[in-house]
């Protein structure tokens, strides 16, 4: 898969939304932060599926809306299971060394995208569907995930301000980069 084609697709997709789509995860970031400890866990998952769910939508070329971020919560108890999962697994995998648990950590990478097309699926098999998808595919997602970094630093230098972008940006590119997976 061409990292450039998926990073231009991107950045045609959030032009015009990135307002939006920035208030869609300062929505995300500020509600899992503020909320103590164990609400966390009921709170964080649901509005990950509803990013999903909006950053898939973009590939769709839909307008993102921000009611859309609180479809998770009628798939709560799926996207709760989900993020515990994954936590654990990976965290278990981490414990064998590190090469491992960032190994597992991007065979999941895709398990919410996969959630949000298909919530009548448990979170069990959006996991495993996860990594059947990433098979074979772990060290692209690695190489994109690295492409990345430039962006990152520009944050740094910026204070936070190229997150307004950057933060939009590679989400895009995840989700179309889970299409591409998907569709393979």
């Amino acid at each position: 898969m061409d990292r450039l084609s998926l990073k231009t697709a991107a950045k045609q997709q959030i032009k015009g939304n990135i307002g939006i789509l920035f208030v869609c995860l300062l929505i995300v970031s500020v509600l899992s932060s503020i909320v103590p400890g164990v609400a966390a866990i009921i709170v964080g998952p649901p509005l990950t599926l509803g990013l999903a769910m909006i950053f898939l939508g973009l590939t769709r070329n839909e307008k993102p809306e921000v009611n859309t971020l609180f479809n998770g919560f009628s798939y709560m108890g799926p996207s709760i299971l989900l993020y515990i999962m994954v936590i654990v697994f990976t965290f278990l995998w981490s414990l064998l060394f590190i090469v491992p648990g960032i190994i597992k950590g991007i065979s999941y990478s895709m398990s919410f995208f996969i959630l949000a097309e298909n919530p009548e699926m448990t979170a069990s098999e959006a996991l495993n569907e996860s990594k059947r998808i990433t098979s074979g595919h772990i060290g692209d997602i690695f190489v994109l995930s690295l492409s990345f970094i430039p962006w990152i630093l520009l944050c740094y230098i910026t204070c936070g301000l190229a997150l307004i972008y950057v933060l939009p940006y590679m989400q895009a590119t995840m989700a179309n980069y889970y299409l591409e997976l998907k569709n393979n």
